[in-house]
C-alpha cells in the first residue's frame, strides 16, 4: 500500500467558531460551540500529510510531557517506557509545550481588564495556555495580547522558547486574568508569545492558542491549567467539565462546572477511575470488534486533541487481522491501516469503560478513501512504535458524551442522546 503525494484534504478538521454565553461572573457554564468543517473533500481522499504531521505531533507531544511529569514530580511516569525523550527542562527558563496537530475543537476566551478575546484550542492532553503577544512576528491573522492594556497583567520578565515537536513559539511567561464559560481564573500562568513558526502561523493553525485542560504534573511552566485554576477557587458547582465533539455544525459543545443532561442518556453514563494523575488517564477495559476481545485491561489517556485511537504495535495488528482486504503502511513510528471502503463498517471497535461497552459509529472509524479513487479506506486505529498505551482521540470522543471530573477524579461516559 502506497500513498501518493500530494493528498487532498477528505479527512474532517473542524474548529469551534463561537462561544456562547458571554462571561457574566459565575455564569452558567456552558459554552456552546458551532461547529464548522477546516477542510473540505476537494478530490475525495484523506490528506495523509496532515494525518502523519498530526501522529507525530502527538508522538512529541507524550514524549515531552512525560519529560516534565518527570522533572515536575521527580518520578518518572509509568507509561514512559521506550517513549521516554531526552527532553529535560531547562534551567535557563526555555521549557518544552505541547502542540495539538490539525484537528482542533476550539472556542473563546477573554484575558485582561478590560477582557481581549481569544479563540483558544481545547486540549484535555495538554495543561498549559498559550496566546501570541502584540510583538508576535508571524503571527498574522491571529488575535493577539496586549499586557499593556490589561491593568491586571503581571510578568513578562521571563523568556522562554517553547517546542512543540515540529514548531516553535518563543515569548514571556505572565499572569493575568482568564474567563472561560462564565467563570474566572485568577492570575492565570501563560504564555505570551512573540514569535510563531510556520506550524503555527495562519491558517495553518486556526485558534489564537491553545488552552490545556490536563493536571498541573504535566506543565512544562509548572502551572495549573486553566480549568484547575477555576476549580481550585471553590466556584464551581461541580469540579468537573465536560465535552460533546461532533463533526456537524452546531453540535460540539464545552460545559464546565457541569453536564448537560439534554446531550446523553442519564442511566448510561459510567465512571472509571483516574489511575495516575497528571493526564486523563483510566483504564481501557476491553477493545473489541464484532463481539471478540482483541486487547484488555490497558492504561489509556483521553485526548480532545488527537484525531486517531492510537495503541502499539502489537494491539492494532490484533485489531486488523482477518480483516479481509485489511492492509497496512509503516511511513517512520506511525502505522496505518486501511479496510475496503464497502466493509469498514462491518468492523467498528467497542470500547470498554467502568463496565459498559460504548460503539465507534462506522462515520467516525471510516477516516475516507487512502487516494483519490480508491477502494480501500483508512480506518481509525493506527499504532505507534514504543507505545506501549491507547490514546483515545476524537475517533471514540465523538460517540459520547464524556465528563472530567477532577473532585472525584474520574472519567465518565454516556451513551448521545
Amino acid at each position: 500500500m502506497k500513498f501518493p503525494s500530494p493528498f487532498a484534504s477528505l479527512l474532517t478538521i473542524v474548529s469551534i467558531t463561537a462561544a456562547l454565553p458571554a462571561p457574566n461572573g459565575r455564569g452558567e457554564g456552558v459554552i456552546r460551540f458551532p461547529l464548522t468543517r477546516k477542510s473540505v473533500d476537494v478530490v475525495g481522499h484523506v490528506d495523509m500529510n496532515a494525518l502523519n504531521a498530526q501522529l507525530i505531533r502527538v508522538s512529541n507531544k507524550y514524549r515531552q510531557t512525560f519529560s516534565t511529569f518527570e522533572a515536575n514530580t521527580g518520578s518518572a511516569h509509568p507509561l514512559s517506557g521506550k517513549m521516554m525523550s531526552s527532553v529535560r527542562q531547562r534551567s535557563d527558563g526555555v521549557v518544552p509545550l505541547i502542540n495539538q496537530g490539525t484537528d482542533l475543537w476550539y472556542g473563546e476566551i477573554d484575558v485582561g481588564t478590560p477582557e481581549q478575546k481569544f479563540n483558544v484550542s481545547i486540549d484535555s492532553g495538554s495543561a498549559d495556555l498559550f496566546l501570541p503577544s502584540v510583538s508576535c512576528m508571524n503571527c498574522v491573522g491571529h488575535r493577539m495580547y496586549n499586557a499593556a492594556q490589561s491593568s491586571t497583567a503581571k510578568g513578562g520578565g521571563n523568556v522562554s522558547m517553547l517546542s512543540y515537536g515540529q514548531g516553535q513559539v518563543v515569548g514571556n511567561e505572565y499572569s493575568d486574568n482568564v474567563f472561560l464559560g462564565g467563570y474566572e481564573a485568577l492570575d492565570q500562568t501563560f504564555i505570551a508569545a512573540s514569535w510563531y513558526s510556520v506550524d503555527f502561523a495562519y491558517p495553518n493553525f486556526m485558534p489564537d492558542g491553545l488552552a490545556g485542560f490536563a493536571f498541573e504534573q504535566i506543565s512544562p511552566l509548572g502551572a495549573k491549567s486553566v480549568f484547575e485554576t477555576i476549580s481550585d477557587s471553590g466556584v464551581l458547582p461541580e469540579s468537573v467539565f465536560s465535552v460533546k465533539l461532533s463533526s456537524t455544525s452546531g453540535e460540539s459543545e464545552l460545559c464546565i462546572g457541569a453536564t448537560n443532561p439534554d446531550l446523553y442518556v442519564k442511566d448510561t453514563l459510567t465512571y472509571t477511575a483516574v489511575t495516575e494523575e497528571g493526564y486523563w488517564q483510566v483504564n481501557l477495559e476491553a477493545v473489541s470488534r464484532n463481539g471478540s476481545t482483541v486487547a484488555g485491561n490497558s492504561a489509556s489517556i483521553i485526548d480532545t486533541g488527537t484525531t486517531f485511537i492510537i495503541t502499539t504495535d502489537d494491539a492494532a495488528k490484533a485489531y486488523y487481522k482477518d480483516i479481509p482486504g485489511s492492509n497496512n503502511s509503516t511511513q517512520g513510528e506511525i502505522t496505518y491501516y486501511t479496510i475496503p471502503c464497502d466493509t469498514i463498517g462491518s468492523y467498528t471497535p467497542t470500547l470498554t469503560f467502568g463496565g459498559r461497552s460504548f460503539n465507534v459509529s462506522k462515520e467516525t472509524f471510516d477516516l475516507g478513501p487512502e487516494s483519490n479513487g480508491s477502494s480501500d479506506c483508512l480506518g481509525g486505529i493506527a499504532s505507534m512504535s514504543g507505545v506501549g498505551f491507547w490514546v483515545v482521540g476524537g475517533v471514540f470522543l465523538q460517540n459520547v458524551y464524556t465528563v472530567f471530573d477532577k473532585g472525584n477524579l474520574q472519567v465518565g461516559f454516556a451513551e448521545l442522546a
